[in-house]
């Protein structure tokens, strides 16, 4: 572990490489089981409220159907979480050619929408913690192999492939010292990879 300002950085995100390659991990995080959704900041309630009018033609009619239901997110001040569909997929994907998209990113990505997405699925497979001392800690999933394949591939360290997502959270001033940590830490814990290890 290293520190950043606040923040307490897990050293695994100085050593990995990783970059999503949707084509083979079908978009897979955001259809993971276990019955509750992104996480989502207290001030991205009004956000998502706001986008949702733009982003919901992109949704299936049953997605619709689960948020006339349940509304579009869950739990409590400082623990919210997107709505799930049939406590899986988070109830803002869509389905391209068989690979789940988001439609708040979609309508974002088309002009439609300033806001892009939760912070927490920009980051990911980062997560971050909040409190007195932040933590960024790696989270991994047997669904991501592939993009640490690919990144190990191609030789793009995390850290460089979440840039966006890091300065929209903590900014560029923050992001630079922590790329310039990350890079001192670099290659003292990168290893061939294998599933098993990737798992420990």
């Amino acid at each position: 572990m290293f520190v950043i300002g606040e923040a307490l950085i897990d050293e695994q995100i100085a050593h990995e490489r990783f970059a999503c390659d949707v084509v083979k991990c079908r978009g897979a995080c955001c259809t993971l089981s276990g019955g509750r959704g992104a996480p989502l900041d207290d001030d991205e309630l009004i956000e998502l409220e706001r986008a949702f009018p733009v982003f919901k033609k992109h949704l299936s009619e049953h997605h619709l159907q689960t948020i006339a239901q349940h509304g579009l997110y869950e739990g409590t001040a400082g623990n919210f979480t997107t709505t799930c569909v049939d406590d899986k997929a988070c109830v803002f994907v869509f389905y391209d050619d068989g690979i789940t998209r988001c439609s708040i990113e979609k309508s974002h990505l088309d002009g439609e929408i300033a806001w892009r997405k939760p912070i927490s699925c920009h980051l990911f497979p980062i997560r971050a913690s909040s409190g007195s001392m932040r933590t960024l800690r790696y989270e991994k999933i047997a669904e991501c192999v592939p993009a640490v394949e690919h990144g190990r591939n191609e030789e793009i360290p995390m850290y460089d492939f979440l840039k966006n997502a890091l300065i929209r959270k903590y900014g560029e001033t923050w992001y630079e010292e922590f790329r310039k940590e990350c890079r001192l830490h670099d290659g003292q814990g990168h290893k061939k990879f294998s599933l098993m290890n990737f798992l420990k």
